[in-house]
């Protein structure tokens, strides 16, 4: 089983080329479930799994009051799992075909209002130190890009074309976009990378540092953004992914259509990205009862 579980994980790894996070999360789900199954029934071939065995792994999962997001999760990866096994030879038929996955409500995505990022960008002050000047970078990438966490502090200087305004990303899989920059945020680079270059701290390629000139952790670009929006937006969620949130949901309330989002948040599929459209149109209700004389 150890063997067979390695193999699909190496696969994940090398063939499709998902990140750290995400793999982790694959093998925590297997590990997790074949625990279960042995402490239940006791080691088993993966073909005398049956799909019995597998129901009862997620209904005592509902009975640890997990919630069914994570159980859609686990059942993916299970899915995931049982699938390569077919393709590789190791199984004649999944266990999976008649499991259902609970359904999940879909929660909006909580974004920063407008006017709440205007305020943070042009009126709140950053300590003129080199942790406000990169802080102060970072959250201008963040909301002006869209990129996600991992993608910004990978961030290389060398992915960052200047000239022609654009930022190549490296996102999930490691499958590259392009996305265009600013006039603001190239005048922002500018001059943190002069300022990098000028005390010292230009040691690598990557373009965000701290004040030894060593990568940022996550923890630290997590923490930057809390800090921040705390001082002009009560939303609860105050994290990276909120600015991601913030940018797709400001591009579509200015008309960007879907398929543009789609691209510049480097989503597979527009199911996603779609998301983003009920809270447009959750604004527009508002507007209407608003302004509306019978609203």
């Amino acid at each position: 089983m150890r063997e067979s579980i390695g193999s699909f994980i190496d696969y994940l790894k090398f063939e499709k080329r998902y990140s750290q996070n995400t793999v982790r999360a694959y093998t925590d789900d297997l590990e997790q479930f074949f625990c279960f199954q042995d402490a239940m029934y006791g080691q088993q071939e993966l073909a005398r799994i049956s799909p019995n065995y597998i129901r009862s792994w997620l209904a005592s999962l509902k009975e640890k009051k997990i919630t069914s997001k994570s159980i859609n999760r686990k059942i993916s990866s299970l899915k995931s799992f049982f699938k390569y096994q077919l393709r590789t030879g190791n199984l004649e038929k999944t266990p999976m075909s008649s499991i259902i996955s609970p359904k999940s409500g879909k929660r909006l995505p909580v974004y920063v209002e407008e006017k709440d990022m205007n305020l943070l960008i042009s009126h709140v002050e950053f300590p003129r130190n080199w942790q406000g000047k990169t802080d102060r970078l970072l959250i201008l990438i963040f909301y002006h890009t869209g990129v996600r966490l991992a993608e910004l502090i990978g961030l290389k200087s060398s992915q960052v074309d200047l000239n022609a305004a654009m930022m190549k990303v490296l996102g999930k899989g490691n499958k590259e976009r392009m996305i265009p920059l600013s006039t603001l945020l190239i005048t922002e680079i500018q001059d943190y990378i002069k300022e990098k270059t000028e005390a010292g701290r230009n040691t690598g390629d990557t373009l965000l540092v701290n004040s030894q000139g060593k990568k940022l952790y996550a923890k630290y670009a997590y923490l930057a953004v809390k800090k921040y929006l705390s001082r002009v937006t009560t939303i609860n969620k105050k994290s990276p992914h909120v600015l991601r949130h913030s940018f797709a949901t400001h591009l579509m309330d200015h008309g960007a259509d879907l398929n543009s989002v789609k691209e510049l948040l480097g989503h597979s599929s527009l199911a996603a990205t779609q998301l983003y459209t009920h809270n447009s149109i959750e604004k527009l209700r508002d507007v209407h009862k608003k302004t509306h004389p019978r609203g």
